[in-house]
């Protein structure tokens, strides 16, 4: 499912608060965003406890019970985990990924709160979430009744608000410098073959490696930084963290580069240090720079025009580098009004471009 409107963390959490409480909340989002993380963290701030459900993992029977003779007639016994006499937050992960019989033990559980003659405590909370069926994980068709029984969002990443996370659970900082500068590699859409890819659970993943190797304090191989990134997050950003790691104690190097402080990397064996560079100098020009020539402000007028000049010094570094700043790449353009002045002033590395 993709509906028309997405929700960050904290719009997430503000919605959960405000709508969980009366209705049951479908939570729809890629593997590894923080749908799970979200719910618990949830759970915590109204003072509830948070008892999860793996909807890949159950049988009918985990959720309607077994049933008990009592007298002439007999009754179902729901599970002790789901029968509680306080209220709690029941969290129904990956939904989506159960049976269709699953799917139908949970109807009354998720629109009336009960289970055959259990009911939830008063002011106990329903949360399903599951992945989509475009992101290769395990799903099955959610059936129409089961949908109509709750209220859909969907979640997607938010760098600001996952740094501020970060900060706060003592991430390390190279993971956070790095999406600092680099915000758009926080999340990518999962690949269609085997292989890892970024999202906030596989960059908090490399973190807890990094952490676990002493990275930072104590010189780690350079082999090893390799096999932790690339096992981590996707090989093109893996590729870029790496050459951030090696030039990370000039981390301001870029922003000298723009004050004319300092140059990009000229020589050879800095070319992925070059590149990552580079990558970010079109990152930033991506960010600040304004679709119409009108928006310029003193700040972004100095930075098109310093800009300008850095492509050019660029292009005599490496031609094929210059040529990836100014490139258009799916749906991020540079401002037309940008381009224009390049294929005024730098005609060569245009031509080249075709």
């Amino acid at each position: 499912m993709n509906l028309a409107y997405t929700v960050t963390q904290n719009e997430l959490s503000d919605l959960l608060l405000n709508i969980s409480p009366i209705r049951p909340v479908f939570i729809w989002g890629a593997p590894g965003i923080g749908k799970s993380a979200l719910v618990q963290s949830f759970a915590d701030n109204i003072g509830l406890p948070c008892v999860s459900l793996l909807g890949s993992q159950l049988a009918p029977e985990d959720i309607i019970g077994i049933p008990k003779i009592d007298g002439e007639t007999s009754r179902f016994m729901p599970p002790r985990m789901i029968a509680r006499n306080e209220p709690y937050v029941l969290f129904l992960d990956e939904l989506n990924a159960c049976s269709q019989e699953v799917q139908k033990a949970f109807y009354s559980l998720i629109y009336e709160r009960r289970i055959g003659e259990y009911y939830l405590p008063e002011g106990s909370i329903v949360i399903g979430a599951g992945n989509r069926s475009q992101d290769g994980a395990i799903v099955k068709t959610m059936s129409s009744a089961l949908i109509n029984r709750m209220f859909h969002v969907q979640l997607v990443a938010n760098p600001a608000q996952w740094l501020e996370w970060a900060y706060a659970a003592g991430v390390h900082s190279w993971v956070t410098d790095y999406i600092t500068q680099r915000p758009d590699h926080l999340f990518s859409e999962p690949p269609k073959t085997e292989e890892p890819y970024s999202t906030p659970r596989s960059w908090h993943m490399l973190s807890d490696a990094l952490k676990e190797y002493g990275a930072g304090e104590k010189e780690v191989p350079e082999s090893i930084l390799r096999v932790l990134a690339y096992g981590s997050v996707s090989a093109h950003h893996a590729g870029m963290f790496l050459a951030f790691v090696k030039q990370i104690e000039n981390k301001n190097l870029l922003s000298d580069i723009i004050k004319g402080k300092a140059y990009f990397p000229s020589d050879p064996a800095q070319r992925d240090v070059l590149y990552f560079v580079a990558q970010s100098f079109r990152a930033k020009l991506l960010l600040e720079l304004p679709a119409d020539k009108q928006g310029l402000d003193r700040n972004t007028q100095q930075l098109a025009h310093r800009a300008k000049a850095m492509i050019k010094e660029l292009s005599h570094i490496n031609l094929e580098i210059a040529q990836m700043v100014v490139s258009s790449d799916g749906d991020e353009v540079l401002p037309e009004w940008f381009m224009l002045e390049i294929v005024r002033d730098l005609p060569r590395l245009v031509k080249s471009d075709k």
